[in-house]
């Protein structure tokens, strides 16, 4: 079951291998993949609700004087809208506007913001943004200090409301409070990353089992289960939610991506800006696209979307759809490629599949 100890492991490891998880070796981190398969871990959390443990992504505090400042030199995305108890979605990029890294912004308080980045990338993250630091501004790993979990579907608020005094229907999207979640100290964030409603928390370590398992038991009479990262993976891309890696790197920007809502080119200077500006000026020459299989097969990421022997786009990611029960996926092609019901062909392991060009996202919570 467990794949080798050089792999490093979240403080709820015991409770996976106690529930029977399958674990995989994900960006170092040895982390449940399923419990009782994908799809049925998907659907419980399209219908009922679902818990992650997601202790493998980083956390940075930055703090200081100048943070507020800093930050909106270094993210696409307006930090001094943030008000405290505020998060918001953004990026770090290159000079090109291309990713290091996509990120969550919260605003602790007037001179603190924890910052929330993927696990493959937390040590790079780390090192650049120490490498831009200035006087006024003090930035820390405290990655380990944290432990997260997931809580995700239509009835987490009536789970987690067992478990806190906290109004939770008061908590607004992309809105936290510092509150107790089972008489422990929790920053509770109306976030997630599958298109559901629901929450994610940020505790100690030490108090990570504990929660684990009074939320399971709150959750019994809601079907509450576990779920792994498989199904973390096809939820988000029904919900055509970008992945590190996959719809975002370091040869895509955010206009490219889709992601323009998150660039604020109005708020001043800041890492990428001028790229992003000729960008808009000169107009894309490739865009993401959602899609879905009209003949037999599964795109799969690096499959080539094809015009006669050419390659002229690529996949991005690809599954097949829980919700929806056919093959659907994301990928970049030419904007001339890129109109609604425009067909496609992929090659799908040397076999040409129709496919055709369909409104993103693929699911939209209500």
């Amino acid at each position: 079951m467990t794949q080798s100890s050089d792999l490093r492991r979240t403080p709820l490891f015991d409770c996976h291998v106690d529930a029977g998880a399958k674990l995989v070796d994900f960006a170092g981190w040895e982390m449940p993949v399923q419990y009782e398969g994908v799809i049925d871990e998907h659907r419980m959390v399209r219908n009922a609700a679902g818990l992650f443990d997601v202790s493998h992504m980083g956390e940075i505090l930055v703090r200081g004087a100048e943070a507020e400042s800093y930050l909106q030199s270094l993210t696409p995305n307006d930090v001094s809208k943030l008000s405290t108890g505020r998060a918001h979605y953004s990026g770090l990029l290159t000079e090109q506007a291309t990713y290091i890294d996509d990120l969550l912004v919260y605003r602790l308080d007037d001179d603190q913001f924890l910052l929330v980045i993927n696990a493959a990338n937390t040590e790079k993250d780390f090192e650049w943004l120490q490498s831009q630091s200035r006087e006024g501004v003090e930035v820390m790993d405290v990655s380990d200090q944290y432990a997260l979990l997931a809580l995700q579907g239509p009835k987490a608020t009536e789970i987690l409301s067992s478990l806190t005094e906290y109004d939770l229907d008061s908590l607004k999207y992309y809105r936290f409070a510092i509150d107790t979640v089972a008489g422990m100290e929790a920053l509770i964030s109306r976030t997630g990353y599958t298109g559901e409603d629901g929450f994610e928390l940020y505790v100690a370590p030490e108090f990570a089992a504990k929660i684990w398992v009074e939320l399971l038991s709150s959750g019994k009479d809601a079907a509450l289960q576990p779920a792994g990262l498989g199904a973390r993976d096809t939820l988000r891309l029904e919900a055509a939610m970008a992945l590190y890696g996959h719809e975002i790197d370091d040869t895509t920007t955010p206009l490219n991506a889709g992601l323009g809502w998150v660039v604020k080119l109005g708020k001043g200077d800041f890492v990428g800006r001028q790229r992003l500006v000729e960008q808009s000026d000169k107009g894309l020459a490739e865009k993401l696209i959602g899609f879905e299989i009209v003949g037999r097969g599964i795109a799969r990421q690096g499959h080539s979307v094809i015009v006669g022997d050419e390659a002229v786009g690529r996949v991005t990611s690809g599954t097949w759809s829980p919700s929806f029960e056919k093959a659907i996926g994301m990928a970049y092609v030419p904007v001339s490629l890129s109109e609604i019901d425009t067909d496609l062909t992929i090659d799908v392991r040397g076999r040409p599949v129709a496919a055709k060009v369909v409104q993103l996202p693929f699911y939209k919570r209500g």
